[in-house]
């Protein structure tokens, strides 16, 4: 019985040390190569997402570059356009102030015209004179009974002088020419001189000059027709 058990005691001592010394090695070999495997496998991993975070950063800030420079580029479009838009709208405005086609106020004179008894009435001519005598003197807007004269505007006898037409609408005495633009200049247009509102004075026709701050004249309602334009 002795004999059995020393010699399962030696099987179990040969077993243990075996054991033992198998533990040791892998414990060496983890020390030795598996942490500086995994060390080495986290550095090229971490160089590899640091390369791919740099790409990345650099994606994206060629985008920002890219989306700043589009925005300016638009906002200099719009600002240019804008731009544009104001010159082409106030251009329209003055056209649209030339040809009639927009009120207008501003300081100028009225001017009243009513036929003399017992002596030939004030004529179609007469007002035509007038007009082209304002004109000449710079006045910027004119209209003769709230009829604004413009560049077509006819002022016509009917009937033997009857009665008066302009813009193809009739018209009675009192004849009130409003006139825009230099006071001084459009009073001196009518009577220095000879003018024409002197001669119907002289001739026996009432007529009256008012000089007025803030004069308003309508626009022209018709339609500005062109013959030969194309």
């Amino acid at each position: 019985m002795k004999k059995g058990k020393i010699a399962m005691t030696i099987t179990m001592g040969i077993a243990c040390f075996a054991l033992v010394t198998v533990m040791m090695m892998q414990f060496k070999v983890v020390n030795e190569t598996d942490i500086t495997e995994i060390e080495n496998m986290q550095e090229a991993e971490l160089k590899t997402e640091l390369a791919n975070w740099k790409t990345r950063y650099e994606q994206i800030n060629d985008q920002y570059e890219e989306t700043t420079k589009k925005i300016e580029e638009y906002k200099g479009d719009e600002a240019s356009n804008h731009e544009a838009s104001q010159l082409l709208k106030e251009e329209l405005e003055q056209t649209n102030t030339l040809l009639g086609l927009t009120d207008v106020h501003g300081e100028g004179i009225v001017i009243t015209l009513k036929s003399g008894e017992g002596i030939t009435a004030i004529s179609a001519d007469d007002l035509l004179i007038i007009v082209n005598a304002l004109k000449f003197a710079g006045a910027e807007a004119i209209a003769i009974n709230d009829e604004r004269i413009v560049n077509t505007t006819d002022i016509v006898d009917i009937l033997d002088g009857s009665f008066i037409k302009i813009n193809g609408k009739r018209i009675l005495e009192p004849y009130v020419i409003k006139v825009i633009g230099n006071q001084s200049h459009m009073e001196s247009a009518v009577t220095g001189n000879g003018g024409k509102v002197e001669e119907l004075q002289t001739l026996g026709h009432i007529i009256t000059i008012e000089k007025d701050k803030d004069i308003t004249i309508g626009k022209y309602n018709g339609e500005i027709e062109t013959k030969y334009i194309e």
